[in-house]
């Protein structure tokens, strides 16, 4: 069998590191069941994220973190499968514009644009779009946003539906011929991949398994760990955070 976990809101904190704690947790539990690690995020964004932040060691960030996070976990699954690790080891990496075609993603980041340019937030920093292998990841505020400005921006956008709003455009303007699938994910972004590329992608990899355990925050429908949860292949759970987490593994794997 394997554990299969989100990483934002399950693991981590929206966007903050994993404690300690949790990691000896992890490394604990690999010793009784496989474990992978399933996330909308570039392979760089998770490393960096799944390191611990422990006082007075200073962080690694980029190949590195990435090397050393491969060897931790049994599988990796960045971009929600569409760059895939087992055992340490590269096996696939996917491209969107070489799926969807250059002409099309133009056109729908363009849009993209157009539309945002126009949205009063209660803050608007940089980073508005950004580009991954599998998906693309928009952010009405910009993922420079602070801590505090992203906590901010989440309360807003829980009161008036700022991204379902936007997803619901992009759904009118884009019909079926583009082929594409919308999730809303974290505190302040949503992303964009053809359909078929959200988290069940990373199940192909998963056939030997008896049992694949699911756990993840975002398993409403329109989350980004709603496909996966309800497939059904999985054996789904949703958490509220860390410790929920923590708490539901125990209970499975005393």
């Amino acid at each position: 069998m394997i554990c299969l976990f989100d990483v934002d809101g399950t693991l981590t904190k929206a966007r903050q590191r994993i404690t300690p704690s949790m990691e000896e947790f992890l490394m604990k539990l690999r010793e009784k069941v496989k474990i992978g690690l399933v996330g909308g995020s570039d392979i760089i964004k998770i490393a960096e994220q799944m390191e611990p932040l422990v006082a007075g060691k200073q962080a690694n960030f980029g190949e590195k973190a990435v090397n050393e996070l491969v060897e931790k976990y049994d599988y990796i699954f960045a971009e929600n499968g569409l760059e895939a690790f087992r055992e340490g080891k590269l096996i696939e990496r996917q491209c969107i514009t070489e799926f969807v075609g250059e002409d099309k993603v133009q056109k729908f980041i363009n849009y993209c644009l157009g539309y945002m340019s126009k949205l009063s937030l209660p803050c608007k920093r940089g980073n508005f779009i950004e580009y991954r292998n599998g998906l693309i990841n928009i952010c009405p505020p910009g993922r420079s946003v602070s801590q505090s400005e992203r906590e901010q921006f989440a309360e807003f956008d829980a009161k008036h539906q700022v991204r379902e709003q936007f997803v619901a455009s992009l759904k009118k303007e884009f019909g079926p011929e583009f082929g594409l699938n919308f999730s809303i994910g974290g505190q302040i972004s949503f992303d964009v991949f053809p359909i078929g590329w959200d988290k069940t992608f990373c199940l192909k990899y998963l056939d030997q398994f008896d049992k694949i355990y699911f756990f993840g925050d975002k398993t409403s429908e329109g989350g980004n760990d709603y496909e996966i949860y309800t497939h059904a292949k999985t054996i789904g759970y949703t958490v509220t955070s860390p410790e929920h987490t923590k708490q539901i593994v125990t209970q499975l794997f005393p």
